[in-house]
């Protein structure tokens, strides 16, 4: 779609849907972001308009596509860096992670296990789980004491 017929769609109570330039200028310091890069191509793009906006809030570029993430990280050599690991982990879940230098793990909730998130912390990484949406599966996640649950229900976190 274009970014005008994207406009034109109702992001919830008759708004439209922002820009990046827009979201990262409403969010200013006051939150931090995750910036999900779902595309190929747009990583670039992407740090060039968090540059020019000067955002001062935390922010972490996230994606399952590593060439954007390599592309974010040779741009940027201070970005932090989500590696989300898709519901089937890879046979070396750690080798991306520690390529990139990358400073957040995003895990499928369901993928998660005591010896996975310790693998992870003795790496000094920490751990964030998605989309973690049903209150016994937040609560599990609690226990197990991930650094961030991400979901669909903020106000049940």
């Amino acid at each position: 779609m274009s970014l005008e017929q994207i406009q034109r769609l109702d992001a919830g109570n008759w708004q439209r849907v922002p820009t990046l330039e827009e979201a990262l200028d409403v969010a200013g310091r006051a939150v931090g972001m995750i910036l999900e890069l779902k595309v190929e191509g747009i990583s670039n793009e992407a740090c060039a308009i968090v540059k020019r906006t000067g955002f001062l809030g935390p922010l972490i570029y996230a994606s399952f596509l590593m060439p954007e993430l390599q592309r974010i990280r040779h741009t940027d050599p201070d970005a932090k860096i989500m590696v989300l690991q898709h519901r089937r982990l890879p046979p070396d879940p750690v080798a991306d992670v520690v390529a990139l230098d990358a400073s957040h793990v995003g895990l499928h909730f369901s993928t998660v296990t005591p010896v996975l998130l310790q693998t992870y912390r003795n790496l000094g990484r920490q751990v964030f789980v998605y989309t973690v949406n049903e209150p016994k599966d937040i609560q599990r996640m609690r226990n197990l004491g991930v650094d961030g649950i991400i979901s669909d229900y903020p106000d049940r976190i």
